[in-house]
């Protein structure tokens, strides 16, 4: 087996509705699409999501990436799916400069892992979440079926409670919740919705970065009472530090994401006392293979984690995301596959969107287990660009 083609599309996709968060607010979302090509026709199809304020990844600086890099190490020839695996975790892109935390390449990085790893799934009949039981079988737990999480974003007033009622009549038992989002009271609005919620369903909340350090205690505090069970990103990643204190002042569970992005913000996070949770998503953490490792990582050290996505990701992604959800043990909360419920255009053939009370079914089929549709790539494709062949 051998790579011969390796093709980047942008692509921009409109969002079904406005999603806001303390630090964004999108309307489409500009993703990088990958397509690899081996030597016998099969093709495979990988995703990024780049995000400047989360990796410092433009779809431009991605794409100038790419094209900086050495492509090698995809001529190398494998026999079988195992040989495959280890030259996708040997995968380097061209450093960035500046980049001490090791983080600026990462969804380009996990567009091109996807890409290769889907490609040869297919070509040696097996499915993604293979990856795991070979390089982490310490994680290794298949299950046939995978639950997700529910996501309150900038709903307030009427259409909070309108959002509560419906992820409670639609059977989630966890939901997250964003707060620190200007102009919202996040004390009445989270008593509103966990009113609606019942006490049953497990609240989580995200603050995207939007408190200061001076701040975050009481804002933490205030909201204690309504029974959250995790507090995200509370503080700016400049402020990232200040968690080792406030984290012995509250009650609440700190999970870093904006501040875990790599290995290196990983060990500084133990190392200092940051958290006590990660969110790894895959395209910020720069693919399937390094989002094992972190997830190894926490667990050797004690800490939870979650799979978390990213706002705009298709089914390539979600596909990626259902099969580390199927196969990784003592994931505390996961994340994605909303497809139809927030892109306009999810690229597959397959519906990925999870069932009533987020239920999923694991994917079997080899490779990431979806199609993707070429006519729905060439209506969202903005440019594309051959690496290879």
């Amino acid at each position: 087996m051998q790579v011969v083609e390796l093709t980047a599309y942008h692509v921009r996709i409109p969002l079904r509705k406005p999603i806001r968060h303390a630090s964004h607010t999108r309307t489409v979302t500009d993703n990088l699409v990958v397509r690899c090509v081996l030597d016998d026709g099969t093709e495979g199809f990988g995703e990024g999501v780049p995000r400047d304020y989360v990796t410092g990844e433009t779809i431009d600086s991605a794409l100038a990436l790419l094209r900086r890099s050495d492509w090698s190490i995809l001529k190398e020839v494998c026999s079988d799916f195992a040989s495959t695996v280890a030259i996708a975790e040997r995968l380097q892109l061209a450093p960035v400069p500046g980049d001490e935390r090791q983080c600026q390449g990462n969804a380009t990085r996990c567009a091109v892992e996807l890409a290769l790893l889907d490609a040869c799934g297919k070509r040696f009949r097996q499915p993604l979440l293979a990856v795991t039981s070979l390089l982490a079988p310490d994680l290794y737990q298949p299950r046939p079926w995978v639950r997700y999480s529910g996501a309150i974003t900038s709903a307030r007033g009427f259409k909070a409670r309108l959002a509560a009622w419906m992820m409670r009549l639609y059977g989630f038992r966890q939901v997250k919740v964003k707060v620190g989002i200007d102009g919202h009271d996040d004390v009445a609005r989270l008593q509103a919705i966990r009113k609606r919620l019942g006490a049953k369903i497990d609240v989580r909340i995200d603050a995207n970065e939007a408190w200061t350090p001076a701040e975050c205690v009481q804002r933490i505090r205030e909201l204690e009472p309504f029974g959250i069970s995790a507090v995200e990103q509370p503080l700016p990643h400049a402020d990232v530090d200040s968690l080792a204190d406030i984290r012995k002042q509250v009650r609440t569970p700190i999970m870093l994401d904006e501040s875990l992005c790599s290995m290196v913000d990983a060990e500084r996070a133990v190392a200092k006392g940051r958290c006590d949770l990660f969110n790894i998503r895959l395209s910020k953490c720069g693919g399937f293979i390094p989002s094992l490792r972190l997830a190894q990582f926490a667990r050797r050290h004690g800490l939870g984690y979650q799979l978390g996505c990213q706002v705009g990701e298709t089914a390539i992604l979600s596909a990626a995301g259902r099969h580390f959800a199927a196969s990784v043990a003592d994931l505390r909360y996961v994340e994605g596959s909303y497809d139809r419920h927030l892109i306009r255009e999810a690229l597959g053939t397959n519906d990925l969107t999870f069932r009533r009370g987020g239920w999923a079914p694991a994917l079997m089929d080899p490779g990431l287990g979806v199609t993707v549709d070429p006519r729905a790539l060439a209506r969202v494709t903005v440019r594309k660009e051959s690496l290879l062949g």
